[in-house]
């Protein structure tokens, strides 16, 4: 078969994809990823055959990025998806994704929920397509609120009937990296109408690599008998001045804590800004997580769903401080509710709290059980090779077209 896998420039959207990508190349289906070209280094690295659209230019997503700070939490998840994924990322990507799928004839389209214009693409073609989740179904549920008026436009833009993407979207079968006791669907706030029935059964799969690692970082600094300690707030929040103060924040908030501290400023972020580094610090632009997680006692992050996921499958209990959108609080509150760790809200301004909080996920056994249980729950759901074989079906059944 011919599967077309789709996503936006987010390594948090791709990361889920990947492992079912390879499974299925492993199967013996032909694979292309079709994503902007401005994110073409990250499919080549996951070794899978890129197939390129188009980006947004800067000059028109740059502003729209640039409010996000000021916002409230709600209002630039709303926005993001809105306005980002929904209108501009989709309205981008159709034209050259259209032609693909009209030159190519994929079998089945995979795409994760933030990407549309595969969605509208392969409505117009009559393409079975599957929704791989990056985030907790209630959330998807929510968002799907936000992206009546965008979807609409896109389906002028494309040519279908009102209501075509909207339909298709809702009713499309889900893949699932998320534990079934994290994914719950009223934990989310603003939305008590989501009701358990609306949310769709999914088929959840786990990443079988993922816990495999023996791990690795640099060599060479802080007290290798102390806790090591990730601290990561994604890929994109270097870049947003208002927010980029958090990395030089909790570094200085975990200097005289005796751990050892792994900070990762993503590519937008650059580490020599932030020399001189504490003692007990080390700090690189990337690294893989899967490489980190293994050796990690603690992670503080953003509440960004790669970074969630990853430390819940190797069982590290979190400090989580929503940033800039909507999800990294969903995710947050959720993450304190079953017990796997701690939020702290007020973005950057929380930093004066964060030592107090890491040494509490530290010594905290019943917060460390918690997030040893639902590695042990992850490590219980079928493979990502398992998940061939649904997909297969879905293809041969129709369902999803």
């Amino acid at each position: 078969m011919r599967m077309l896998f789709a996503t936006t420039a987010g390594t948090g959207h791709f990361g889920p994809m990947v492992p079912v990508a390879r499974a299925c190349v492993e199967a013996g289906h032909e694979v292309r990823v079709a994503a902007p070209e401005s994110f073409a280094n990250h499919v080549a690295r996951a070794g899978l055959e890129h197939v390129p659209f188009d980006d947004v230019p800067q000059e028109v997503m740059g502003p729209v990025f640039a409010r996000l700070p000021s916002l409230t939490p709600e209002e630039a998840n709303a926005t993001v998806v809105r306005d980002v994924f929904g209108r501009l990322d989709a309205q981008a990507a159709w034209p050259r994704v259209q032609e693909l799928v009209d030159a190519w004839a994929p079998d089945v389209v995979l795409r994760e929920p933030c990407e549309f214009g595969s969605l509208a693409a392969a409505v117009r073609s009559g393409v079975p397509h599957v929704e791989m989740a990056i985030g907790l179904g209630s959330l998807q549920q929510w968002a799907g609120q936000a992206l009546v008026d965008p979807l609409g436009e896109l389906d002028g833009v494309t040519g279908l009937d009102q209501g075509s993407c909207a339909a298709a979207m809702s009713s499309a079968p889900v893949l699932s990296q998320v534990p079934p006791s994290l994914d719950v669907p009223d934990h989310v706030p603003g939305a008590s109408d989501v009701a358990v029935e609306d949310v769709p059964t999914v088929t959840r799969y786990r990443d079988g690599a993922a816990r495999s690692g023996s791990g690795k970082v640099p060599s060479g600094w802080g007290d290798p008998d102390l806790p090591l300690v990730y601290v990561t707030f994604g890929s994109v929040t270097a870049g947003f001045d208002a927010l980029s103060s958090v990395f030089r924040l909790a570094l200085d908030a975990l200097a005289d804590l005796p751990v050892r501290v792994f900070l990762t400023t993503g590519h937008a972020g650059d580490p020599e800004t932030l020399r001189p580094w504490p003692d007990n610090a080390h700090v690189e632009r990337w690294w893989p997580q899967d490489d980190v997680m293994p050796l990690a006692s603690a992670v503080v992050g953003h509440g960004g769903f790669g970074t969630m996921m990853s430390a819940l499958v190797a069982g590290v209990p979190q400090v989580l401080v929503p940033l800039f959108a909507f999800d990294q609080e969903v995710n947050a509150r959720r993450i304190e509710e079953v017990g796997a760790g701690l939020r702290l809200g007020g973005r950057h301004e929380a930093m004066p709290e964060l030592a107090g909080a890491l040494t509490r996920v530290l010594g905290d056994t019943a917060i460390r059980s918690r997030a040893a249980a639902l590695a042990d729950e992850i490590a219980t759901l079928p493979a990502a090779s398992e998940i061939v074989a649904p997909i297969e079906r879905i293809v041969t059944s129709g369902l999803g077209g």
